[in-house]
């Protein structure tokens, strides 16, 4: 599994810097975000190093479906209401240009109780 050394996130998922975890599996690492949108705010990233959407392949296809699969589930899980009602959203900022901060693929899932929106 690639990592980058100067990677924050693959400082993560090598455990030399901590997070609080939501989930964990051999290829899939979920944590809090350190400055939350709402009050469900997580990341959800593969442990291989991977810079942004934009370097996807169809070998990667597997991984994303499973990550995209287990985010309503964490989303759940972690205090958003279920759909219709509820829900969550799901963002993947790719490149400067595109709002991404950290260069390692990451899922953004945001949701939970917002008495400011109405609708």
């Amino acid at each position: 599994m690639s990592h980058d050394p100067n990677c924050l996130f693959c400082k993560i998922v090598q455990g030399a810097i901590p997070a609080r975890k939501v989930y964990e599996d051999d290829d899939i690492l979920a944590f809090h975000d350190i400055h939350p949108w709402a009050p469900v705010h997580f990341l959800m990233i593969p442990k291989q190093h991977l810079p942004s959407l934009a370097q996807v392949t169809e070998q990667h296809a597997p991984m994303l479906g499973r990550m995209l699969a287990l985010a309503p589930k964490l989303a759940l899980q972690e205090g958003c209401r279920p759909y219709p009602d509820g829900g969550h959203r799901v963002i993947i900022n790719t490149g400067a240009e595109g709002g991404q901060e950290v260069h390692h693929l990451h899922i953004h899932v945001i949701g939970g109780p917002r008495p400011w929106l109405k609708g």
